[in-house]
């Protein structure tokens, strides 16, 4: 099965594509390098990947692509993720993650491909109006982030022809090895001050809740989406089907690091929701999907893999 993963020097992409690569796929991987790292590309050549530096921003560029790999399925990841920086800049995320998924359906639709997995987020649903948060949740984004991670995956899921349809993983709080400090989650910026011997720094009191889920487990959601049985196009929430305080993170974190440390707080920051869990009950029944790695072992794995 020849794939194409885009975003493949970002922090899933690469991940993914390591996995793929590991059973046997013929990947390729696309990506304009803007924010990912160069060198992962180069790891993945060696084993075999593919790769075509292009913009999803412009059609040629992505209709090139698609005509040179010919792909039976592709996984979207290529996406800005920054709530903060959507803020700022929100006409940048739509050209990104709406105006440029549009392009790549449009190219898809012209050659062929059998199906698209579109890395969409939690953050469609904004504050929730229960727990878990099921598919059938109400979408109420907060930020450009998420308006334009739900235009993307509306466009998916309504607008490709191919026969295995569109589907859209709504990842939760997605942790482990390569995240870009400058755009990770919580638990990338707790390690990193962490590692300095600084106390992690919680934006508001540390009683909101997350749901997080290890990238490895990720990685093989995308795996099982790609080629799972299915003729319609679905939807599907990726997360732990746990809620963690931040606060209860940061302590756990202190005490994997072994420091006597104290967490300090700072404002909360705009566009942030307060509560987050999935239900995950649709990807267990459908996809056969469940994550493999709490939050405790994934963080000692991550420790682990840090300090080489």
């Amino acid at each position: 099965m020849r794939l194409l993963v885009t975003g493949a020097a970002g922090f899933i992409g690469h991940h993914l594509c390591r996995l793929l690569l590991s059973r046997g796929y013929e990947v390729w991987g696309l990506d304009n390098l803007s924010r990912g790292d160069p060198a992962r590309i180069g790891a993945l050549e060696r084993m075999g990947m593919r790769f075509i530096k292009a913009d999803i921003r412009n059609p040629e560029d992505v209709r090139s692509a698609i005509r040179e790999a010919k792909p039976e399925a592709i996984a979207h990841l290529a996406a800005l993720i920054s709530v903060s920086e959507s803020l700022e800049k929100p006409d940048l995320y739509h050209a990104v993650n709406a105006v440029g998924t549009r392009n790549l359906v449009s190219a898809a639709n012209s050659f062929d491909v059998h199906r698209i997995v579109y890395a969409s987020s939690a953050a469609v649903y904004g504050n929730p109006a229960y727990l878990p948060i099921d598919e059938e949740h109400p979408t109420n984004p907060l930020s450009p982030y998420g308006e334009t991670k739900l235009e993307g995956e509306r466009c998916v899921l309504e607008e490709f022809r191919g026969d295995g349809r569109g589907i859209a993983l709504r990842l939760f709080n997605v942790y482990g090895l390569g995240q870009n400090p400058e755009y990770a989650g919580v638990i990338t910026r707790f390690m990193e001050r962490l590692s300095a011997g600084e106390p992690p720094v919680i934006f508001g009191d540390g009683e909101q809740t997350r749901d997080f889920v290890y990238v490895a487990d990720v990685a093989e959601a995308f795996l099982r989406a790609l080629t799972c049985d299915s003729a319609e196009p679905q939807v599907f929430n990726i997360g732990s089907g746990k809620s963690v305080k931040v606060i209860d993170l940061a302590r756990l974190m202190i005490s994997l690091f072994e420091l006597d440390l104290e967490p300090v707080h700072a404002d909360p920051r705009p566009g942030d929701i307060r509560h987050s869990c999935a239900d995950i009950s649709r990807a267990r029944k459908v996809l056969g999907w469940r994550p493999r790695t709490s939050l405790e072992s994934g963080l000692r794995e991550l420790l682990s893999e840090l300090r080489g």
